[in-house]
Formats: structure tokens, C-alpha cells, sequence
């Protein structure tokens, strides 16, 4: 039998010594502080994500309160409004301006609308110490039909005789701005604005070459061969385009002889008088667009040893313009049309 020793050192219970002795006190650190140092960057990781969490949370929070307040501003604000607005055709003291305001696009659905507008003139007119009955004018136009019904309404007061109309322009009396203002005795404008644009537009886009590279099939149903002539995914026929540029032909035919009427001959021959073109206060003074230079508390020095001006536009239902207010704001987040009508053409 061999000397050699046959001691074996794991069974003889060598083998801890033999480990501490082969990893050394330094590493064991080592490594637990590594996964100390780990555990705290996860920790710092989910704090940081509750954090951000948390921020996130307040800002829509803050986002909606603001909201609400905003709201609740404005609802109070206009409520206010109505409460302290003098009604249409209230007492007013000693002899005054009766001021009606055209602000806006002209449309039914619009506060410039035919309705609105001539209810505010049939109270000015008929306000005993209302010396002159004024049209305060900031409008880029629009419906054909609510222009026409002012500028009839305004005819009938005019033609009725014991009172002056004039109309005041601000920054703008465009097309069926304009169309209304034609009617009045006078037109007044600063030099700076905008006057004019007598013509007619209807726009849209065809489509339909669009919808077929997309491989797109439009499925339209109609009963009448030319329903859906101004559909912008179908193609307009030759003749079809004829008859849509004669109704604007007429309307447009219809919106010349009336301003040639209430402006007489006072209106220049220069063709581009009607051609569509606008022009500055200064320049429409010299076509015979406007007669005077001048602004509204112009009008009401010249007319009234103490100038007044009482406003008689019928007040807008508080409801009816946050309604609308609201409506705005969701049609033009949304892409749609500000008008539900399926055809639309404009003094503009």
C-alpha cells in the first residue's frame, strides 16, 4: 500500500476552507455592492416613472380646470352682458345715432343675419330722438339671399323719407357687405379700408381622379340626371357647368342693378368697378364707391352738437352664442363646413 496520503478534501470537510480561500473577502464585497447599486437604480427607475406619472396626471388636471374655468367665465361674462345691455329699442335720452352693427360673415346661421339685422333697423328708425340711422359695417360678405333682404329692407326705409341712412364701414364692406351698404343715402369709410369685391363665388374640388388611384369606388343614388352635378367625386359635363355659371350669372346680374340703383350716378364707369376687385377707402372714394372719408364719430360730430350713439342690434341669445361659439370651435377641430347647407354660394 502507498504512503501517499488519500485524504480527500471533500469529504474530509476541506472544501469551505478551500472556497474562502479561493474567493477572496474583497469580491464577496464587491459583488454585493454591485447588486446593492443595481436594486437602487431600479428604484430610482420606478420613482422616476411615478413621478412623471404624477406630473402628467396634474397637468391634465390643471388643463381641465382651466377649461372649465374658461368656460365658466364666459358663460358668466355673457350672462352679465345681457343682463346690462340696453334692450332693443329701449328709452334713450335727447337726440342720439341709432347704430345697427353688420360684424361678420353674413349667413342665416351667423349673428349678421337677415333677421337680426333688420329687426335692429325697424327699432332705430322708429326711436322718436334717433336723428340718423347708421350701419356699422366690418364684413368680408356672404349669402347672397340675407344680403338682398337687408338691402330691400333698407330701400323701403330710404324710399319711406324723414330720416338719413348712412352707412359707416370699418375695416372691411366686401361683396354682400357692400350690397347691404348700397342701399344706404351715404357710405362713409376710413382711408385704410377695404371696399368693394361686387361678384359672386361658389368653389369646390373634383376628386374624382383622386378616388380612383385609390382604387375607390363612389356609389351615389339619385332620381334626376343632374342631382349630383356639384358632387366633387363625379365629373361635371360640359353642359352641366354652363347651367351652374348661369345661376351665378344672375345672382351676380341681380347684385349690379341693385347697387347701380341705390348708388345712381354717382358711381364711376370704370369697368372694374364690378369686376370682383376691392379697394381701400381712398380709392373707392374715387369710383363712387363710398362719398365721403370719414369714421363713425365723424358721422355723429357732424350730425349732433353732442355726439351719441345708441346701438339698437337686437342682443344675441346667450345661450344661442355659446351654442354657436361652441360649434365653431368643434367644426374647425374637426375639418367640417360652418354650414350645413349642401350647396353653398357666396357674395364674396
Amino acid at each position: 500500500m502507498s504512503d501517499r496520503s488519500t485524504e480527500d478534501p471533500w469529504t474530509q470537510g476541506h472544501a469551505p476552507e478551500a472556497l474562502e480561500s479561493a474567493v477572496s473577502t474583497e469580491d464577496i464585497d464587491a459583488l454585493r455592492e454591485q447588486q446593492r447599486l443595481k436594486q437602487i437604480e431600479v428604484m430610482d427607475r420606478w420613482i422616476e416613472g411615478v413621478l412623471v406619472e404624477q406630473r402628467r396626471t396634474r397637468r391634465w388636471k390643471l388643463f381641465f380646470r382651466l377649461a372649465w374655468l374658461m368656460l365658466f367665465v364666459a358663460l358668466v361674462g355673457s350672462l352679465v352682458y345681457a343682463a346690462t345691455r340696453a334692450p332693443v329699442g329701449g328709452v334713450v335720452e335727447g337726440q342720439h345715432l341709432g347704430v345697427v352693427e353688420i360684424r361678420g360673415v353674413i349667413d342665416s346661421e351667423s349673428p349678421a343675419n337677415a333677421d337680426r339685422i333688420i329687426e335692429g333697423l325697424n327699432a332705430a328708425w322708429e326711436a322718436s330722438d334717433s336723428v340718423a340711422l347708421v350701419l356699422h359695417i366690418n364684413s368680408p360678405g356672404g349669402s347672397p339671399v340675407q344680403s338682398q333682404r337687408v338691402y330691400d329692407a333698407i330701400r323701403r326705409l330710404r324710399d319711406s323719407g324723414d330720416k338719413p341712412i348712412i352707412a359707416v364701414v370699418e375695416d372691411i364692406a366686401a361683396s354682400g357687405a357692400y350690397y347691404m351698404a348700397s342701399a344706404a343715402d351715404e357710405i362713409v369709410a376710413s382711408p385704410a379700408s377695404l371696399v368693394g369685391s361686387i361678384g359672386v363665388i361658389y368653389s369646390g374640388f373634383g376628386l374624382g381622379e383622386a378616388i380612383d388611384s385609390l382604387g375607390i369606388e363612389r356609389r351615389v343614388f339619385t332620381a334626376g340626371d343632374n342631382k349630383a352635378f356639384l358632387d366633387p367625386f363625379s365629373d361635371i359635363r360640359p353642359e352641366q357647368q354652363a347651367f351652374w355659371q348661369e345661376v351665378l350669372n344672375t345672382t351676380y346680374r341681380q347684385f349690379v342693378e341693385d347697387v347701380k340703383a341705390g348708388r345712381g350716378d354717382r358711381l364711376s364707369d370704370d369697368p372694374d368697378v364690378f369686376s370682383g376687385l376691392i379697394w381701400t377707402g381712398e380709392q373707392a372714394k374715387q369710383l363712387g364707391l363710398v362719398d365721403d372719408i370719414a369714421s363713425i364719430e365723424d358721422v355723429a360730430r357732424e350730425r349732433l352738437d353732442e355726439p351719441k350713439l345708441h346701438d339698437y342690434t337686437p342682443p344675441e341669445a346667450t345661450l344661442d352664442r355659446i351654442s354657436r361659439e361652441l360649434g365653431m370651435m368643434a367644426t374647425q377641430l374637426l375639418g367640417l363646413s360652418e354650414s350645413g347647407a349642401p350647396v353653398r354660394y357666396q357674395l364674396r
